[in-house]
C-alpha cells in the first residue's frame, strides 16, 4: 500500500508535494478496520469446458470480514434463488454444476462485489463462454488435375471453434505430410504449392482440425490431386500467392504477437527474404518459420510499426510485398492506484495513469458507484486522471475504482482510502538473525506500520546512531541497507518507530559470514578407458555455516555406481566411453555456493584399420591403403606397417616402415623372393591398436642378392690359424634358393694370389697352417641360384697369437722418497712379442726391513701392469725402510712372456706411525703416571718421544701446555706438581730422523682435595656469576614490593588475591636454570681438541671425557652420588632438572638460581 501525505494550505502545494513526494507501502494488518480488497478473480475471458462445472474466483479481504454479492450482464444475480450455483462460504467464488443442463444458460458477464461497512470492492467484468468444436460442413471435394510445373492451393476453411483450432494435413495413414520451401501450410491451414511435381499426384489430401478445449479432432473430406506432365509449364519468374499484389495491411496490438507471411510460387522454388524499411528487423524478438515464409516478432512494441518488405527471388528474377504494420495498444498501466492509508486530517491523493491507442478513456468510481452519481464530497476533488482526498475525516474510508478503456478493451483497478489513528507496530519478528556474506549487501528490515505513518530511526549496539551515508542506506519503509557488508558491521541492531500517537522498538541482529570458496579447482582430465578419474575440489568456507558438496555432471545428477564422492574429491572408476563431459563441483552453504567445473575426456587405443588394399604393383614396390579405425579422442600419431615372410617366415610381423597419423597410404618398397601380406596398427597417446586384417598375399620374384653379409671378422684364435666369421644373410635376404658365400683370403703386402672356398648354410671359415701374428685380407661374398652379390669389402685381420719369447732388458730401479720409486726397462723387439703388444706387468714384493734379519713372509706380491709399449713406471705406496724384490714380464693377448731377472732395492727411513695405545693411571692429588706403547711401524729407526700436555679449567679453557722430550726406550712417565681436581689433556707422538709421526691423545682428572670437599665439577659456580646476583637483587626488590603492597591491602581492610599470585609465579622449584639442560657452562670438543681414535680409559680410578657435555657422570664408574672414605668423588653430577622417582638414579643437585630464591624468600 502507498501513502502519500503532509499538511498543506492549498491544493496546488498539494500537486507540488505529493508529485515530489516517494510513495511508501503499508500493509494494513488484519486486526485493524479496512475496506476490502480483491486478492483474487477469474480472468477477463473465461471459456470453460461443458464437461466440467463452470468455477468463477473471487476472493477479498477486509475488517470486517467483507460479504459478496454478483450481477450477470448487468443485473443482480441472485445466488440463492438457482440450485445449480453454489457460492463458497466465507468467499465469492461460484462454483455452477452445469451437468444435465445446458450450459449456453449461463453464459454472459459476471461481476462480483466484496462489501463491508469501509466500502465496496469490485472486480473485472468476466465473460464466461463455452467452448465449441462443431463439425465440418458437408461438401463434396472435386477431383483436381493439374499440368506440371504449376502452382496449387489446397483450401481447408475450418470450421469457427471457440477457441480457434489448430490445423495440420495428414493422408489416410495418418501420416504428416511433409512441408519444405516448396510445399507449405499457410496460417489459416491452406495448403500451397510453389509448383507441383509429378509425385504430388495422391487422392489423400486431408485436412484436420484439433480443438484444444475439448480435445477433438474434425477431418474434411479428402481432395483428390492429378499432376499430368502432358504440357508442363516452363520456369518462370516468382509471384506472390499470398498475400495478393504489391502492398497489404496488417494490424496489431502492442504487447501481442505480430505475424507475418509471405508465399510464392515460381520455377524454379523462390527463395523468401524480409527486411523492415527504414529501420532494423527487432533480432533478440523476431524468429523465421515455415521455411522462411512467416515472420513472427514478439512483445511488439510501437517501434515495430512501419513496411516490412518479403522478397521472392529465382534465377529468373525478384519479386517485393510490403506490409504495411500498425501498431494499436489496449489500455495498459503507467501508474496503477494504490491504497492509501490516512490519519484524520491528512491529505492522500490517488493516481490512475494509463495509456493506449487510440488514448482510454478514464472513469472514476466510489464503492460500485460513479463519482457522477455519488453523493458530493467537498473534501474529494478529480482532475482527469488525479483524485485528491483533503482534510479527510473519521468515517470517510471508502474503495475508489478507477476503469480505463479504448476500442481494444479495459483495465479495471481497486485503491481504498482507509482513515486510521494508530499508535506505531513493528511488523518484523523481534531478535531475527540476519546472515550475509562479505562483501555482499545486507538488508535489515524494518516493517512497521502506524498512522500517521512512523519515523523509522536505527542503532548499532544500542549506543551507536545510524544515519543515512557509506555504508548505510535507510529506505522509506524501514529497511536499512549496508551495500558492502563487512564482519565489523557485524553485531546487534535496533529499529525505533515513532510517531504522534506512541514509539515502538525491535531488535534484529546481523552477522557477516566469511565467502564459500573453491581454492583448488577441478582440472580438465585425459583419462584412459578403464582407469579412474580423480578430480580435486578443496573449498574454504565460513566455519559456522555448514556445508554441501554437490557434484553433477553436464548439469545433471552423477550416474549410480563407480562414482565416489569424498570430501574434497570425486573418483570415477572404471572409466567408460559414457562418462565424458563437464563436471562441477558445487558447494552450498545456506547462503551462498561457490562452484568449479572441469571437463573429463575419455581416451583409447585406437581402433584397427580396415579395407587394406594393394595398388600400384610393380617388382619391387607396391601401394598400401586403408581406412583409420576410430580414435577415441586421441589423434592418430603414426601408422605402423608390418608385413609376414609366408615363405621364409610365416608367423612373424616383421616392422617395415611407418608414416604420420594424417596418411592413409604408404609406398612400400620390397624385396625379391618374398611372399608378403601386410598389415597396419594405429598408435596414438594411449597406446597401439590391435593389428588391422592381413592384406591379400604379393608375391615378388627371385633375384641376386642385394647385399653381402655383415659384422666380417677375422681373428686367429690359436697359433697357426685364422678364423673368418660372418653374420649370416636371412632367407628374407637371399633374394632367392642356393644361398652360398664365397670366402677369399691372402696374406696382406706379399703380392699373392687370392685363396677361396664356397661355403653354404655356416657362418665362419677356418685357415690352417698359418704364420705367428701376421696381417691377413679377407672377403666374402654372397651368391645364390641368380647370380652374385654386390663387390666385397676386403678386411684386414691378424693370425692366431702365441706367448712373448722375450724379457725385458735393463731393468734399473730409482727410489724417489720412503713410499715412492721408479722402475725403468729396455723394451722388448715386437717380433718376439708374438702378437699384439698389451703392455709389461711388474711384479714386486716386500721382503723384510732393512735392519730385519728375518724374511717378511706375510707379504703379499703385488703387481702393477703398464698398458702399451712403456719403458718405464711409478711404484706408488711402498713401505718406508724396507727391502723390496722385482721382476718384469712383456704381455699379448695370449698371455705373459718369461720374466725379466731379479731387481731388489731398499726404501729410507719416514716418519713413524703414532704410538700404539696411551693410558693415564694411578691419580693422585697432584700426581698422574702415562703408560705407551710402542708404534705398530717403526719405519725408520725410533729416536724417541714428544709429549704435550695441558689443564682444562672449569669455563673450559685450555691452560698452558708443557712439552716433555723423552727417550725411544721409555714407556711410562709419571708427572708431578699438578694441581688437583684439575683436567688434564696429553698429546703424544713418536719420533725419528725423519720427524714425528701422528698423535695420540687422552684425557684424565686428578683426585679431588677432599678437605676442601669440592666436586669435581665443569659447571660454573653460578653463586659468584655477576648476573646470577642482579638477578637475586631484583627478585628480592620484587618480593619486597610485594610484601608492602601486601601490608597496605591488609590495613584498608582489602583481600589479597593470594590464588592470582600463586598462578603467576609458579613454584620456582620446577623453573628450569637454562633454556635446555640448566647448565651455565661446559667443556666444548673443538676440532683441534678432540680425543684420537684410540684413546682409553683404565679402570683405576682416572676418568676420562668421552661424549657427555653436561656431567661429570662420564669420568666415573655412577653410584649414588656419595663420597667414599677417602673423600674421593664418585657420585654422578648433573646440572639438569631432577628426574622424576620412577626414572631411577635420582641426582645431587648442585646450588642452582631458584633453590638460592628459595632460601632468599
Amino acid at each position: 500500500m502507498d501513502r502519500n501525505r503532509k499538511w498543506v494550505p492549498s491544493f496546488g502545494a498539494v500537486l507540488l508535494i505529493l508529485l515530489s513526494h516517494m510513495t511508501s507501502a503499508l500493509e494494513v494488518p488484519l486486526d485493524l478496520p479496512q475496506p476490502p480488497t480483491i486478492t483474487l478473480q477469474s480472468p477477463k475471458d473465461y471459456i470453460f469446458d461443458p464437461r466440467e462445472n463452470i468455477v468463477i474466483h473471487c476472493e477479498a479481504k477486509g475488517k470486517p470480514h467483507p460479504s459478496f454479492s454478483w450481477t450477470r450482464n448487468g443485473t443482480h444475480f441472485d445466488v440463492e434463488q438457482d440450485s445449480k450455483v453454489l457460492m463458497k462460504p466465507g468467499s465469492g467464488t461460484l462454483v455452477i454444476d452445469i451437468s444435465g443442463e445446458k450450459a449456453e444458460a449461463y453464459e454472459g458477464t459476471y461481476q462480483c462485489t466484496a462489501h463491508n461497512e469501509h466500502g465496496t470492492a469490485v472486480s473485472n467484468s468476466i465473460v464466461i463462454r463455452q467452448s465449441r468444436s462443431p463439425l465440418w460442413s458437408k461438401e463434396r471435394n472435386e477431383a483436381i488435375v493439374v499440368q506440371m510445373g504449376v502452382s496449387l492451393v489446397l483450401q481447408c476453411r475450418p470450421p469457427a471453434g471457440l477457441p480457434p483450432p489448430f490445423v495440420f494435413w495428414m493422408d489416410n495413414n495418418f501420416q504428416r505430410l511433409l512441408l519444405d520451401k516448396r510445399v507449405s501450410q499457410a496460417l489459416n491451414g491452406d495448403l500451397y504449392f510453389s509448383n507441383v511435381l509429378r509425385e504430388d499426384t495422391r487422392s489423400d489430401y486431408i485436412c484436420y482440425a484439433r480443438f484444444p478445449h475439448t480435445q477433438t479432432i474434425q477431418q474434411k473430406q479428402p481432395i483428390s490431386v492429378t499432376v499430368v506432365d502432358s504440357n508442363p509449364e516452363g520456369e518462370r519468374r516468382p509471384g506472390f500467392m499470398m498475400p495478393l499484389g504489391t502492398t497489404s495491411t496488417k494490424m496489431v496490438l502492442r504487447g501481442e504477437t505480430l505475424e507475418l507471411e509471405c508465399i510464392a510460387d515460381g520455377l524454379p522454388t523462390p527463395e523468401i527474404s524480409w527486411q523492415k524499411d527504414g529501420g532494423e528487423l527487432p533480432s533478440s524478438r523476431m524468429s523465421f518459420y515455415n521455411f522462411k515464409k512467416t515472420l513472427k516478432v514478439s512483445d511488439v512494441n510501437e517501434a515495430d510499426g512501419g513496411n516490412y518488405r518479403c522478397t521472392a527471388t529465382n534465377n529468373l528474377g525478384t519479386v517485393h510485398h510490403i506490409i504495411k504494420v500498425t501498431v494499436k495498444a489496449a489500455p495498459f498501466w503507467v501508474s496503477a492506484p494504490r491504497n492509501l492509508i490516512l490519519a484524520p486530517n491528512e491529505t492522500g491523493i490517488l493516481t490512475c495513469r494509463v495509456n493506449g491507442e487510440p488514448k482510454p478513456k478514464i472513469t472514476w468510481f466510489v464503492n460500485g458507484v460513479s463519482l457522477k452519481n455519488a453523493p458530493e464530497d467537498h473534501s474529494r476533488k478529480v482532475d482527469d486522471d488525479t483524485v485528491i482526498l483533503s482534510n479527510v475525516q473519521s468515517g470517510s474510508s471508502a474503495v475508489y475504482q478507477c476503469n480505463a478503456s479504448n476500442e481494444f478493451g479495459y483495465l479495471m483497478a481497486n485503491a481504498f482510502v482507509n482513515v486510521l489513528a494508530e499508535p506505531p507496530r513493528v511488523l518484523t519478528p523481534p531478535n531475527r538473525v540476519y546472515q550475509v556474506i562479505t562483501n555482499n549487501p545486507a538488508l535489515l528490515h524494518c516493517a512497521s506500520f502506524g498512522s500517521p505513518i512512523p519515523t523509522i530511526t536505527w542503532f548499532k549496539d544500542i549506543q551507536t546512531s545510524v544515519k543515512n551515508g557509506d555504508p548505510y542506506v535507510i529506505h522509506e519503509n524501514g529497511t536499512l541497507e549496508i551495500h558492502v557488508a563487512q564482519p565489523l558491521n557485524s553485531g546487534k541492531y535496533t529499529c525505533i518507530a515513532t510517531n504522534n500517537l506512541g514509539i515502538k522498538e525491535n531488535h534484529v541482529y546481523l552477522e557477516v559470514k566469511e565467502p564459500t570458496r573453491i581454492l583448488k579447482q577441478p582440472e580438465y582430465k585425459v583419462v584412459q578407458k578403464g582407469m579412474s578419474a580423480v578430480f580435486e575440489c578443496k573449498v574454504k568456507h565460513d566455519p559456522s555455516l555448514i556445508p554441501t558438496m554437490t557434484w553433477l555432471k553436464d548439469n545433471g545428477e552423477l550416474p549410480d555406481g563407480r562414482f565416489e564422492v569424498n570430501v574434497d574429491s570425486l573418483t570415477i572408476n572404471d572409466v567408460t566411453d559414457g562418462d565424458e563431459g563437464t563436471y562441477t563441483c558445487i558447494m552450498n552453504t545456506t547462503l551462498d555456493q561457490d562452484s568449479a567445473s572441469a571437463m573429463l575426456t575419455v581416451v583409447e587405443k585406437p581402433d584397427s584399420p580396415t579395407d587394406l588394399e594393394l595398388t600400384d604393383q610393380t617388382e619391387r614396390s607396391v601401394q598400401l591403403t586403408w581406412i583409420p579405425g576410430d580414435e577415441h579422442n586421441s589423434a592418430t600419431q603414426k601408422f605402423l606397417i608390418q608385413y609376414e615372410d609366408l615363405l621364409h617366415q610365416p608367423g612373424v610381423w616383421i616392422n617395415l616402415t611407418e608414416v604420420a597419423g594424417t596418411s592413409t597410404t604408404a609406398q612400400l618398397n620390397l624385396s625379391p623372393y618374398v611372399y608378403y601380406s601386410f598389415r597396419v596398427l594405429a598408435v596414438n597417446h594411449v597406446g597401439y591398436s590391435q593389428p588391422s586384417q592381413p592384406s591379400s598375399q604379393y608375391r615378388t620374384n627371385p633375384a641376386a642378392p642385394d647385399e653381402n653379409p655383415s659384422d666380417i671378422q677375422c681373428v686367429g684364435t690359436k697359433p697357426g690359424n685364422l678364423v673368418i666369421s660372418w653374420t649370416s644373410l636371412t632367407g628374407f635376404q637371399a633374394n632367392g634358393p642356393g644361398l652360398e658365400y664365397k670366402v677369399q683370403w691372402r696374406q696382406k703386402d706379399m703380392d699373392e694370389d687370392w685363396s677361396s672356398k664356397n661355403v653354404a648354410n655356416v657362418s665362419q671359415f677356418v685357415v690352417s697352417g698359418t704364420p705367428i701374428y701376421v696381417p691377413y685380407e679377407v672377403k666374402v661374398q654372397a651368391l645364390n641360384d641368380y647370380g652374385s652379390g654386390p663387390k666385397p669389402e676386403v678386411v684386414i685381420g691378424h693370425s692366431g697369437e702365441d706367448l712373448p719369447l722375450s724379457a725385458p732388458d735393463s731393468v734399473q730401479i730409482m727410489v724417489t722418497n720412503s713410499t715412492l720409486a721408479e722402475v725403468h726397462w729396455e723394451p722388448v723387439s715386437l717380433p718376439s712379442v708374438r702378437g699384439q703388444l698389451q703392455g709389461y706387468k711388474v711384479y714386486y714384493r716386500r721382503e723384510r726391513g732393512v735392519h730385519d734379519t728375518e724374511e717378511d713372509t706375510e707379504q703379499q706380491e703385488q703387481v702393477l701392469t703398464f698398458s702399451g709399449n712403456r719403458s718405464e713406471g711409478r711404484l706408488p705406496g711402498l713401505q718406508p725402510y724396507s727391502r723390496y724384490n722385482l721382476t718384469i714380464r712383456v704381455l699379448n693377448n695370449k698371455g705373459e712372456g718369461p720374466p725379466s731377472p731379479s731387481k731388489t732395492f731398499e726404501t729410507p727411513e719416514g716418519v713413524p706411525g703414532p704410538p700404539s695405545f696411551l693410558n693415564a693411571v694411578n691419580p693422585s692429588l697432584d700426581t698422574l703416571t702415562l703408560e705407551w706403547g710402542p708404534p705398530t711401524n717403526n719405519n725408520g729407526r725410533l729416536a724417541g718421544y714428544t709429549l704435550k700436555y695441558q689443564p682444562v679449567n672449569n669455563t673450559n679453557e685450555l691452560g698452558p701446555v708443557k712439552i716433555m722430550a723423552l727417550l725411544a726406550n721409555e714407556t711410562t712417565i709419571t708427572l708431578g706438581n699438578l694441581n688437583s681436581s684439575m683436567l688434564y689433556k696429553f698429546y703424544l707422538s713418536a719420533k725419528t730422523i725423519k720427524g714425528s709421526g701422528p698423535v695420540i691423545t687422552e684425557e684424565a682428572f686428578t683426585v679431588m682435595d677432599t678437605s676442601k670437599i669440592a666436586v669435581p665439577s665443569r659447571q660454573v659456580d653460578i653463586a659468584t656469576q655477576g648476573w646470577f646476583i642482579g638477578l637475586m637483587c631484583a627478585i628480592a626488590l620484587l618480593i619486597l614490593v610485594l610484601l608492602i603492597v601486601c601490608f597496605i591491602k591488609r590495613n584498608k581492610g582489602g583481600k589479597y588475591p593470594v590464588k592470582e599470585k600463586e598462578d603467576a609465579h609458579q613454584d620456582p622449584e620446577i623453573q628450569p636454570m637454562k633454556e635446555d639442560d640448566g647448565t651455565f657452562g661446559e667443556y666444548s670438543d673443538t676440532e683441534d681438541h678432540k680425543p684420537l681414535k684410540g684413546s682409553r680409559t683404565p679402570s683405576n680410578g682416572t676418568v676420562r671425557r668421552d661424549e657427555s657435555d653436561d656431567s661429570l657422570v662420564d669420568y666415573g664408574e655412577g653410584g649414588d652420588g656419595q663420597f667414599n672414605e677417602d673423600g674421593s668423588f664418585i657420585g654422578q653430577y648433573s646440572g639438569k632438572k631432577e628426574k622424576d622417582t620412577h626414572e631411577g638414579n635420582e641426582s645431587s643437585e648442585a646450588p642452582s638460581p631458584v633453590n638460592a630464591m628459595n632460601s632468599f624468600v
